[in-house]
């Protein structure tokens, strides 16, 4: 099972992106029952863009 998203991802999806609450929660819950990473379910149930979603690669990169 992966771990929850840092504090600091979710200021940054909240604070940069825009992505409401209740969209990361489902992200997160669906990125812990498929096995997969978070902007990935975001992205693939269209809560992010694509840009958005190479926007938070590349803080994920950055943090």
């Amino acid at each position: 099972m992966n771990a929850s998203p840092s504090d600091k991802l979710v200021q940054f999806l909240q604070e940069e992106l825009l992505v409401p609450a209740d969209a990361i929660a489902l992200g997160i819950r669906q990125q812990q029952h498929l096995s997969g990473s978070l902007p990935i379910a975001l992205w693939s149930y269209g809560f992010i863009t694509l840009n958005q979603l190479n926007r938070l690669f590349d803080w994920l990169e950055m943090a």
